[in-house]
């Protein structure tokens, strides 16, 4: 595992702010989730593609029973050794989610939107939440990780649109006379953009909701996601503004926001740290 991976801004101020037991082993869980995404390369075989998902689901399970063979699995599996690999046992939902995103499936309904957010929170966010609060509530871990998955995927509405990925409901799409491949080309319609605007709102509630549902004293363990959550909602605001058009890749990233993440750290530190909810 490369000391300094190739991360997105957004993920290297979360590292940076993640209490230093926990870095190695959300390092971990995004290079699996980088490995597996490897399969939805644009010219890779499908076949292939589907051989090296086969693969790494096995190894999801492997990892969740404590035989890890891949260098990022036996990490993250070391890492949990101590307390149990029980929150390691939904590992294989990032399989599910690249399949759904391989098929080039549509989410018909909300109810499936919000499975794929569920199963990608239950791998990615959920284990790390768990290893810093044990204790911590199943309903909380959930909650937080669907919304902060589901603001990132507004975020990139367009850009996953030109990529085959429809990360809206048919049946809402539906509603504002809008076809599916309207979304790879804004500025939207009134209807959509309005639709969109709306989502922005309720997701970043719901995400706010999330986070007062946290003790203060649980804040500080979890500092690197709430930062991760504060700048999630910061490029929410910002793709709301440039409504009915789209942000360009990139421009999620404001100058600002190493400033945001040092802020929202030194409040989750003191245990006052909260998401405004519009």
């Amino acid at each position: 595992m490369p000391a300094r991976p190739e991360w997105p801004p957004t993920r290297v101020l979360v590292s940076l702010y993640l209490p230093a037991a926990q870095r190695p082993l959300l390092a971990a869980l995004w290079g699996i989730e980088s490995e597996i995404a490897a399969s939805l390369s644009a010219g890779l075989d499908h076949q292939v593609a589907h051989a090296r998902l086969g693969w790494w689901r096995d190894e999801c399970e492997r990892c969740a029973q404590g035989r890890p063979a891949h260098p990022l699995t036996r990490a993250l599996a070391a890492g949990f050794a101590s307390g149990g690999l029980a929150p390691l046992a939904a590992l294989s939902g990032l399989i599910d989610t690249a399949l759904w995103d391989l098929a080039g499936a549509t989410f018909d309904t909300r109810r499936e939107l919000t499975a794929y957010c569920e199963r990608w929170s239950a791998a990615l966010i959920e284990p790390l939440m768990r290893f810093a609060l044990p204790a911590i509530a199943a309903d909380c871990c959930r909650a937080f990780g669907r919304a902060l998955r589901e603001l990132e995927m507004l975020n990139a509405l367009a850009r996953d649109a030109r990529a085959g990925r429809l990360r809206l409901p048919l049946d809402e799409l539906a509603r504002t006379h809008a076809s599916p491949q309207t979304l790879a080309q804004p500025p939207w319609p009134a209807e959509l953009a309005a639709l969109v605007r709306e989502r922005h709102r309720q997701v970043r509630a719901a995400l706010a909701a999330s986070v007062a549902a946290l003790a203060p004293g649980e804040q500080a363990a979890l500092r690197g996601l709430l930062v991760w959550a504060a700048l999630a909602c910061g490029h929410s605001r910002r793709s709301q503004r440039a409504l009915p058009g789209a942000l360009i890749p990139g421009d999620h990233h404001a100058p600002l926001d190493p400033w945001r993440a040092w802020r929202a750290a030194r409040r989750a530190d003191a245990g006052r740290f909260a998401l405004r909810s519009d």
